[in-house]
């Protein structure tokens, strides 16, 4: 998260609850106090304030995985303290990342042989669907990115939409396997096909690069005959998120280049101040060893038979939920079955109630289920989607449906005109003929500060009247 600007001098301060029994003082919020306090005072404070943070089981919102086998734990636990960069210092640790990147590249059928090597982690543009890593990339490099519109009924990038797009500064076409937005893939295939035929017309060599960071493992072994990697001959790099259906935790991803050629080596720095020379293309450097070898262990752990039974029981759970979303005859599933593990689903009829609305009642029995409109084109379209990880079994799909139709309920029985009003901040409204007044929504400082305010008011006046108890 980015900061725009520094937390003023405020008298918002940090209070202890049991944390009591060691230090009695309050901490400043955005400064670092001055005197030190026990390392039991500093656990309890913060565990504390955890207390508040979301369920991550419940976070229905993200494709990072959220559970591991206890083992895997001891294991990161073991290697959190190791540089991954360190490979003269740690050269097991090395080892383990270069099976792991074998495999990976095995899975994606890269190619074989000598000079055909798996790599691990004027004015030019790239063509693409929409997707934020696009725009990175693009501002990043300065390059310039031309997005392949959506429209309603068809949220992926069209490949014959993507080919027309493509001339001589082109540098390469981008595609997503598996939508952020409805988990449907893009069709690689025929993206290729179709750019081979132009680069034969043209004398143009515009390759592909697939970006399937929820998708990749998930798709090769319960997919197998689906053509979308290195079988493609324009495809010439892939990545893919480890800490999402790679199933490992956050701060995991892999690049695979079909050619040594493919990664120019002016992209590439050589360093030799940690013993010997290295080869480094990242643009962060220093990082933890441990989710490397969480990722090795659930490539040996689990298998291609293993990935296999997670990613089928992740669609049955899917199913078990567009089904029952189905049956409360609310909702339209924009989601695709063949795709992502996710339930994407709109309202039939949000005249009187939104999808926001929605998801922030659902808050109420811990759900955190993200609502949002779609992209230029379809931005008139609002969804609700949940993501259907390894940890979201079939009993929580049938409890979520049995809380969605509760919170219907309870959204038909208020008087939506006033809810959607007051959630705009509206000072009047009129419901029903009447004028009714709604104050102005206040930040959640703003009001943090008034609730501050008023209990040190509290404490101070009874202090004035109280004797000690």
């Amino acid at each position: 998260m980015v900061l725009s600007h520094a937390a003023s001098e405020s008298d918002v301060s940090v209070h202890s609850t049991f944390a009591s029994r060691y230090v009695r003082t309050s901490l400043p919020r955005f400064k670092m106090p001055e005197n030190s306090m026990p390392k039991e005072a500093a656990y309890q404070i913060i565990n504390d304030e955890l207390m508040l943070d979301g369920n991550p089981r419940l976070n229905l919102a993200s494709f990072v995985t959220t559970w591991m086998e206890p083992e895997c734990d001891k294991l990161i636990m073991a290697s959190i303290n190791k540089n991954y960069v360190d490979m003269d210092e740690y050269p097991v640790t090395t080892e383990l990342q270069n099976r792991c990147v074998n495999m990976i590249a095995h899975l994606f059928n890269a190619p074989l042989g000598e000079t055909e090597t798996a790599v691990g982690v004027g004015n030019s543009w790239i063509i693409g669907g929409h997707n934020v890593c696009w725009e990175k990339f693009a501002r990043y490099f300065e390059v310039e990115l031309k997005e392949v519109k959506l429209r309603e009924g068809y949220y992926v990038m069209d490949p014959e939409k993507a080919v027309e797009m493509v001339d001589e500064n082109t540098i390469c076409v981008a595609a997503i396997l598996g939508s952020t937005l409805n988990g449907e893939f893009e069709d690689v295939k025929l993206l290729n096909d179709l750019l081979v035929e132009k680069n034969k017309e043209t004398g143009w060599d515009t390759p592909i690069h697939v970006g399937c960071s929820k998708r990749g493992i998930h798709s090769t072994v319960l997919y197998p005959e689906l053509e979308w990697d290195f079988r493609l001959p324009l495809v010439k790099s892939i990545n893919v998120s480890g800490h999402k259906y790679g199933l490992v935790y956050a701060g995991i991803g892999w690049v695979v280049w079909r050619n040594k050629e493919d990664l120019p080596e002016e992209l590439i720095f050589h360093i030799n101040y940690l013993g010997a020379d290295q080869p480094t293309f990242t643009l962060n450097f220093s990082k933890g060893s441990s989710q490397i070898i969480a990722q090795y262990y659930q490539l040996i752990r689990l298998g291609h038979e293993g990935y296999r039974n997670v990613m089928e029981n992740c669609r049955e759970n899917m199913i078990v939920l567009k089904e029952g979303l189905e049956k409360t005859e609310r909702f339209n599933i924009v989601s695709k079955d063949d795709g992502v593990p996710l339930v994407a689903f709109s309202l039939k009829d949000n005249s009187s109630h939104t999808e926001f609305e929605v998801s922030d009642m659902l808050r109420r029995y811990g759900w955190i289920v993200p609502a949002y409109t779609m992209p230029a084109n379809a931005q008139h379209i609002t969804v609700l989607r949940v993501v259907i990880r390894e940890d979201f079994s079939r009993t929580l799909a049938e409890r979520l449906v049995i809380d969605i139709e509760k919170v219907m309920c309870d959204l038909d029985e208020l008087p939506s005109r006033v809810i959607h009003k007051i959630s705009l901040g509206e000072e009047k409204s009129e419901a029903n003929g009447d004028n009714l007044m709604v104050t102005v929504k206040k930040s959640d400082l703003e009001r943090q500060r008034e609730i501050i305010t008023g209990w040190k008011k509290f404490v101070a006046d009874r202090k004035k009247t109280s004797g000690v108890c």
